[in-house]
């Protein structure tokens, strides 16, 4: 079974090793900017991110895909591919690793704002051109009598200080 296997570079390397490669070739910078790791971002080492790695599978994957296909610089795999976990995954025969692509502080920055400019788009897109977070934050009125409804019970629930207040124009009617 294991033959089948043999071809993917991630078969037989250890996670430490693995890290301990990618920190040699691109450094804790370019690897934070890339993958957005608070462990390589806020005092890195490769024991504290081997422990966040072993611990987080989501984590774990997305190393693993950076370490083949942009490390590695193997062809991005197909959709039947994309839902097993990285070292599972079958890399043909005639796929060999190639040099690792140069990456730059510049060029990943230039690359996330690509992606939030796509995710900006689809988001408009499906929300019909309506920018998200946008709903008014006046009060809304009661249909039938035209009041506000912020005078309700536990609609002043926001404001830490509406029970201070209404206790203080109590006394003054008294």
């Amino acid at each position: 079974m294991t033959e089948i296997y043999r071809n993917n570079p991630l078969h037989g390397l250890g996670l430490e090793q693995l890290l301990t490669e990618l920190v040699e070739h691109y450094g804790w910078e370019i690897l934070a900017a890339a993958l957005n790791f608070n462990c390589f971002r806020l005092n890195p080492s490769i024991k504290g991110s081997h422990k966040f790695l072993k611990k987080t599978e989501w984590a774990r994957h997305k190393l693993e895909d950076f370490y083949l296909y942009r490390f590695k610089s193997l062809p991005k795999p197909s959709r039947s591919q994309l839902d097993q976990a990285p070292r599972d995954r079958i890399i043909p025969e005639d796929q060999k690793p190639g040099t690792p692509e140069e990456l730059t502080l510049e060029n990943l920055a230039k690359e996330k704002a690509h992606k939030e400019q796509k995710a900006r788009e689809f988001d408009q897109s499906k929300h019909r051109g309506k920018p998200r977070g946008t709903a008014s934050r006046a009060p809304k009125r009661n249909a039938s009598s035209g009041k506000s409804t912020a005078s309700k019970p536990g609609a002043n629930e926001l404001d830490p200080w509406a029970a201070a207040r209404k206790s203080l124009a109590e006394k003054k009617d008294n």
